[in-house]
């Protein structure tokens, strides 16, 4: 292994000898699709929004930087997950310190989820974030573990050297405040230096080799993915990852998503109160808007308030903020012209928040135990909640707080530090069967020049993200770095802790200040954090790293039943046919075939592809031209019978207006399970996940099956 990466660092610096780059850069990028069927989403925390199928796939976009000599590497993974769970970590560190020893570390790697509400959940490892998913799932947090280490294994070995330049500019009518009623409560001479209630700057950083050819693209803008709503149970890297697809599609000369050598992220930001809705929230029985406070509409209640646009649909909506961002940050990555130069470098800390101390406006103010109040459960107008809870909520309810208390009454200690949250969930409080919610929680600083990311454990709301922004850029600027010093958020870094709003939102609990879990001075504390962290970066002194995390993999429950057979019926076979597409299609219509089908979970989804379109060529051979992968298909699998264990896969292609006409059929593929047998059939293909095999034995078969061919008409 030592071998491996002393002979990579040497190639890379062979190649400085013939260069005149400033760092050495590497980039990859992997598949990291976890449960394809029958696991609640991560996100909106809705039970019975279980996946099944396919629309947009998700990937790991890994990007590695060190200086010339190689020396203090660091890593930054932009990964198409709702977040990063302390356990996802911890996995991912194992499998690098596998491969390259202590090469790479919690202090110099940042994985970044991009916040996509519509991947499978169930690897985290506190109770919370795991109660809408049945508990833990193996199979979801070894997919995105082993996904996410292949993107990394795949940027170590592309290292070469090369420079980047950065870039800025405003992108317009993407973003909205889903919580305008907290912002507003802000003082007025800091809103005032801001023309807008989001952020709509795109913050681009364009790769080159040294002669001068793209190699790769990060950018920063804050808006949620969460244009593919509540209703949604297709996989999908949403708004966010659509613009990847779009952006690697161009640069890499129409390659299937994720094959190409160009790597192109779209990371999170300081995204926690910015809405890609941009038609805003209405109740959708009188068209009128919410109360903007609570988000209710003439009933009281929340659940007809919801945000939408600007698309007619989520599909059509995710298409136009993705094409949004796409094009800016295309813009942005051709006219990049501020080059980076300077050292790399990386601080880490982990602090546990539930206890943090710090002076504000000359007090000792002491961080809180965590807590969820009232309006969490009331949701947000991009997926309301239950029953009659609503956001804005600054009491508590009687029938609601005699539940609450069943669970656990929280104490006055907690109450007393939350306010003015009314406490539904003293999650710091409970340990049963184990923790709820982290205590101790990642920061992250990474430099890379006079450009700097700061790697949060949660979602940053607008104004908290320019306040540790500013406070950052001032703290290294003030100790002798560039004026053109440039910081950017990027969110949902290493760990979970939930939304972070400023002491002033705080006091009006909307959504996000009822789920800023460490009390109304997370903010003040954090941004203490992070200035302690870039006075230590500035001065080149090391950070007391502090106490990890526990790892609680061993204690979760998992509660998701495995695969227990599949069948077809009698004379029918898996990979048959149930029902043909049409003899002929004009362009712009959509075809499809379905399928007699296994259970998408008896395959690995990483190595499957679930669903393709073949086209007869010239020389009569057929030639893949879309995948499962692709924006126009979608792979959709539905349970017909529990009982008989039978199930069909529906192939769809949304056949392109600019569609070659010709001869074309539908090809899916899938994996079959039969109960009972303890040993697989020799040479056939064998996926067991750690929880199937502890309770049900079976083989597991691949099998593959055809439509019949049909037209695509010429126009």
């Amino acid at each position: 292994m030592k071998g491996l990466v002393f002979a990579l660092s040497c190639a890379a610096l062979l190649g400085l000898a013939f260069s005149n780059g400033n760092y050495l850069i590497g980039r990859g990028i992997s598949d990291c699709t976890g449960a394809v069927a029958e696991i609640n989403m991560m996100g909106y925390a809705k039970g019975g929004q279980d996946t099944s199928g396919i629309h947009l796939r998700l990937y790991s976009r890994a990007f590695i930087f060190s200086n010339r000599d190689g020396s203090h590497p660091i890593v930054y993974v932009s990964v198409d997950a709702a977040m990063i769970s302390q356990l996802l970590k911890k996995e991912v560190m194992a499998r690098l310190q596998a491969l390259y020893g202590d090469l790479y570390t919690d202090e110099n790697v940042l994985l970044s989820g991009t916040h996509t509400h519509s991947g499978a959940g169930a690897y985290h490892q506190y109770v919370l974030f795991e109660v809408t998913s049945k508990g833990f799932y193996e199979p979801s947090l070894t997919a995105l573990a082993d996904g996410i280490a292949k993107s990394i294994l795949l940027a170590h070995v592309s290292i070469q050297p090369g420079d980047i330049y950065m870039s800025s500019g405003q992108l317009d009518e993407s973003n909205i405040n889903r919580s305008p009623a907290a912002y507003e409560n802000n003082p007025q001479e800091e809103r005032d230096r801001y023309e807008h209630n989001t952020d709509r700057d795109m913050t681009v950083l364009r790769m080159t080799d040294t002669q001068g050819n793209g190699i790769g693209m990060i950018n920063w803008f804050a808006v949620h993915p969460t244009s593919m709503n509540n209703t949604n149970t297709l996989i999908s890297s949403d708004n966010k990852g659509y613009a990847s697809v779009l952006f690697e599609s161009d640069m890499n000369d129409e390659a299937f998503p994720g094959e190409g050598p160009f790597v192109a992220a779209f990371g999170a930001s300081n995204l926690g109160d910015v809405s890609p809705n941009t038609k805003g929230a209405r109740c959708i029985d009188t068209g009128k808007p919410c109360d903007i406070l609570t988000s209710t509409c003439g009933d009281g209640k929340v659940q007809k308030c919801i945000a939408s646009g600007p698309g007619n649909n989520m599909f059509e909506s995710t298409s136009i903020i993705a094409h949004n961002q796409y094009r800016k940050a295309k813009e942005l990555y051709h006219t990049a012209g501020v080059k980076l130069t300077g050292p790399v470098d990386s601080r880490f800390r982990y602090v546990d928040m539930s206890k943090y101390e710090m002076m504000v406006d000359g007090k000792k103010i002491k961080t809180c135990k965590p807590a969820m109040g009232m309006s969490f459960a009331a949701g947000t107008t991009d997926g309301p909640g239950a029953f009659n809870f609503k956001q804005g909520m600054i009491e508590g309810n009687t029938f609601w707080n005699i539940v609450r208390n069943v669970i656990k009454k929280p104490s006055k200690e907690l109450q007393a530090c939350q306010a003015p949250k009314p406490v539904l969930l003293s999650t710091g409080e409970i340990s049963f069967p184990y923790e709820w919610q982290p205590n101790i929680v990642d920061f992250h600083l990474l430099r890379i020049g006079q450009f700097v990311m700061v790697g949060v454990p949660g979602e940053f709301t607008t104004m908290a993200g320019r306040r540790a922004r500013e406070a950052v850029v001032k703290t290294l600027k003030d100790d002798g770095y560039p004026e053109d010093t440039t910081a950017v958020i990027a969110g949902l870094a290493n760990s979970y802790a939930d939304y972070i709003t400023t002491y002033e939102e705080y006091q009006v609990q909307r959504y996000e200040g009822a789920s800023t879990i460490y009390g109304p001075y997370t903010l003040h504390a954090m941004m203490d954090i992070y200035n302690g962290m870039a006075e230590a970066m500035v001065k080149n002194e090391t950070v007391k790293k502090g106490e990890a995390p526990p790892n609680l993999k061993d204690k979760q429950i998992a509660l998701n039943f495995p695969v227990i057979y599949d069948g077809t019926p009698f004379g029918k076979k898996f990979g048959g046919v149930v029902t043909q597409p049409k003899a002929n299609y004009q362009k712009g219509e959509v075809a499809q075939a379905i399928f007699w089908a296994g259970n998408p979970r008896n395959s690995n989804p990483l190595t499957t592809t679930f669903m393709a379109v073949e086209k007869l060529m010239n020389d009569y051979t057929w030639k893949v031209v879309y995948k499962d992968s692709n924006w126009e298909t979608k792979f959709h699998w539905e349970r017909t019978s529990t009982i008989k264990g039978q199930s069909h896969a529906y192939c769809t292609w949304e056949i392109p207006e600019n569609q070659d006409h010709g001869i074309y059929r539908f090809v899916h593929m899938g994996h079959s399970k039969r109960a009972g047998s303890k040993k697989p059939d020799n040479g056939v293909y064998r996926f067991v996940h750690k929880g199937d095999s502890k309770r049900i034995t079976g083989t597991i078969k691949p099998y593959k099956g055809y439509s019949s061919t049909f037209k695509v008409m010429k126009s």
